[in-house]
This record gives structure tokens, C-alpha cells and sequence, in this order.
């Protein structure tokens, strides 16, 4: 052997790994595949969905495609309206009338094809986040087509398209600040109460999330309450606006007995606290009957009940109600506030078991701090009205009431 020659094994095959070799995509030809059964059928949905499920279209790579197919007629470039090479069907979305009778027939369409393919509905939702994304590139009218698109997607229930990440698309900055968007969910929320009812549309919000959040799609210069109000009044949505008015409502009042509840807890100065109380109510324009209910809640959630020993719960209710008796006073100032007061701590003893029998003792101690007038305990004593466990409450507190009214002959 030469020194050159470098050693082999003989009659020895190299084997090499196979690769599957994946074919490249070809949106194009699947576009104009879907787009002839489209032109053949001359845009009769019932026949094109005949001929598609029918066909052998790979439609599990192509799925995207197919919905622009759907929507715009063909495929956009990416970022723009624009087509990309090859000829547009005109039997799309965007190129029917702006009408709801118009559009439905296209969305009870993709209902029945996804049924067949329920993977298509990702495809679906990236089209749609994709094309709400570039609502500025589109004019009025196909805005308006998107619109109702959009609300009847979700009127007609399509299985597994999320609210979440179709609203999340249009918070995009240059769509918010333009007006674009706003003027696209008012369009959204006005088509969908067309066949479904406020509660649904509420239901809808809370599964997007959005709920709480509905001023993130208003210009940033707007997202006050007062241009919330005045925005959807003027649009025929003023159950919205009431709706909003309570939840704004809602979260400061829950912010008031949050910080009332912490202030009580760590033991605060008495002046310091109601002072604090006033300047928040004064701020949110809080009504004073439900400051009077959340400073009794803040006052009961602020005690570190024991678990199972019911004597000692008592004890501590009994406590707080005696050491924060002023607290209560601050804010029932009229006969009204007091037996509003009166109500609040029977609904509250009727509803939580382990101070079910405390409630005539609470009414005695709020008595001796000048909290509750004699004519207010005798009052409800004689003709309330609150039905939650009176029968049992009146009975206790007759020894009471007795006492009242003896003291009251003898004055």
C-alpha cells in the first residue's frame, strides 16, 4: 500500500438519513383554486360549500388563505389591502352590501365549513385580528361591512373564535388615537344587540375582558366618563352608559371601604378616619345611605374573626360595634340614614350564622352611644319593613323596646 493511500473498508455502504422533504407552500395557486369555485358557482354559498368540502384542498396549510379568500376576494400583502398577484372573486365580505341581511349568509357559510374543519377557526381568527389591525386602510363603508362581520361572528356563536383576542387586535395605537376604533365597536355593540340582548352583550364584554376597560378604546384626550356618556347616549346605547355609571360606582365604592377597612384594622384615630371617609365621599359623590351600608361593612370586615369559638365572635363584634360606635354615628345624621343603619346591620346578622343572635344586643349598644334614636328603634320595631329574619328579631328585641317604652310613660 502506496503511503499515500489512506485506508478504506471494503464492501462497507454508508447509509444516509432521510429527510422528509417538505413541498413549499403555494398560497397563490390554493387562492385561485378556492376563487373558481367561487366564480363557477357565481358566489351561491350553498354550492361553493358543496364543492370546498367536497374538494381536496389542502386546507390545513392553507387556512389563512382561504379566509381572505372569504373576506377581501384574494390575498392581501402583508401590512396593506392591497392583492397580491392574481385575480380577486367578487362574491367576499367586503364586496357585498353593507347590510346585516347580506353579510349573515356568509358567516352561517364559514359556520358550516368550520363544523366540518374545526381547526379553520385559528385560521379565522388570525384573518380577522389581522384585518382589524388595518381598519385605517380601509374606507367607511368597508369598516362598517367588518362591523357587522365581526358582531354577527359572535351573534351566531362561531365554536371556539375567543372575544379576548379579537378586541385585544384593536387596541393598536394609531387605530385608538384616530377615533377608528371607537367608531368600529360602537358599530360592533349596536349590530350585536340587533338579535341579542344587553346582558348578552355584557356576557360578551366579560369574556373578552373588557368589561372594566371599554375607555382603552376611546382617543386619550376622551377617557372621562363624561365623553363615555355623551359618546354612546348620543349613539342609542344609554343602557351602556348606565351600566358603566355602575360599575365606576361600584369600584369607588368598593375603593372606600378598602381603605376604611384598613384604617379601622391597624386602629387609626377616630377624627382622622371620618375625616377620611368624607373627603372620599365628597370626591366619588357617593349617596349617603350607601356610605352609611359601606362603613358598617368596613367595620365588620376589619374584625379577626375566630374560627370556631361562637362566644368569642360574639364578643368581638359586640367590641368593635362599641369601641367604633362614633364611626357609625358620623355618617347616620337623620332619621332616615339611622334606620337605613338599622336595616343594613339586620341583613347582615340574618345573612352570616355566626351572628345571627347578636342583632338586638348590636341595637342596644348603638342605642347607648346615641347612634340610634329611641323613635327609630320603635319605628322599625313597629312597621319595618325589611322581611329577613324580622320574626325572630322583633321577638328579641321586645325586652328592649319594653324598657323604651316604659321609660318613654314614665317621662
Amino acid at each position: 500500500m502506496s503511503s499515500k493511500e489512506r485506508p478504506t473498508l471494503g464492501g462497507t455502504r454508508i447509509k444516509t438519513r432521510k429527510r422528509n422533504i417538505a413541498a413549499p407552500l403555494d398560497p397563490s395557486t390554493f387562492a385561485d383554486a378556492v376563487g373558481q369555485i367561487y366564480i363557477e358557482h357565481a358566489g351561491d354559498l350553498e354550492l361553493i360549500a358543496r364543492d370546498i368540502d367536497a374538494s381536496d384542498l389542502d386546507f390545513s396549510r392553507y387556512g389563512d388563505t382561504f379566509f381572505e379568500v372569504v373576506l377581501t376576494g384574494g390575498r392581501n400583502q402583508p401590512g396593506t389591502t392591497k392583492p397580491e398577484e392574481g385575480e380577486r372573486q367578487p362574491y367576499s365580505v367586503l364586496n357585498c352590501e353593507a347590510r346585516r341581511q347580506n353579510i349573515l349568509p356568509y358567516v352561517l357559510y364559514i359556520q358550516k365549513i368550520i363544523r366540518r374543519r374545526p381547526f379553520l377557526i385559528k385560521s379565522l381568527e388570525n384573518v380577522l385580528r389581522r384585518q382589524l389591525q388595518s381598519l385605517e386602510l380601509y374606507e367607511r363603508e368597508d369598516r362598517t361591512r367588518l362591523a357587522i362581520f365581526t358582531a354577527l361572528t359572535f351573534s351566531q356563536k362561531l365554536s371556539g373564535l375567543p372575544p379576548e383576542t379579537i378586541f385585544s387586535a384593536l387596541l393598536k395605537d394609531s387605530l385608538v388615537a384616530k377615533g377608528t376604533v371607537l367608531g368600529f365597536i360602537t358599530d360592533v355593540f349596536k349590530e350585536y344587540l340587533v338579535e341579542n340582548s344587553f346582558d348578552d352583550l355584557i356576557a360578551l364584554l366579560k369574556r373578552a375582558k373588557i368589561e372594566d376597560n371599554l375607555l382603552e378604546f376611546f382617543p386619550m384626550q376622551k377617557r372621562t366618563s363624561e365623553a363615555f356618556a355623551e359618546h354612546f347616549s348620543k349613539e342609542g346605547l344609554g343602557m351602556l352608559v348606565e351600566y358603566n355609571k355602575k360599575k365606576v360606582f361600584d369600584v369607588k365604592l368598593k375603593e372606600t371601604k378598602d381603605a376604611l377597612t384598613d384604617q379601622i384594622a391597624e386602629n387609626a384615630d377616630m377624627v382622622e378616619v371620618i375625616e377620611s371617609v368624607k373627603q372620599r365621599c365628597k370626591e366619588s359623590g357617593l349617596p349617603d345611605v350607601d356610605v352609611v351600608r359601606t362603613v358598617w361593612t368596613a367595620l365588620m370586615d376589619a374584625v379577626q374573626w375566630s374560627g370556631k369559638n361562637q362566644q368569642q365572635n360574639i364578643n368581638l363584634a359586640l367590641r368593635q360595634v362599641k369601641t367604633w360606635g362614633k364611626l357609625l354615628g358620623a355618617f347616620s345624621t337623620t332619621a332616615k340614614l339611622e334606620m337605613e343603619l338599622m336595616y343594613t346591620i339586620q341583613t347582615y346578622c340574618y345573612e352570616d350564622a355566626k351572628l345571627m343572635k347578636l342583632f338586638p344586643e348590636i341595637i342596644h349598644a348603638l342605642y347607648d352611644q346615641d347612634v340610634l334614636a329611641e323613635d327609630t328603634v320603635l319605628t322599625w320595631f313597629r312597621k319595618g319593613s325589611n322581611p329577613k329574619g324580622r320574626q325572630t328579631y322583633v321577638k328579641g328585641l321586645e325586652p328592649f323596646v319594653k324598657w323604651l317604652e316604659e321609660a318613654e310613660e314614665e317621662d
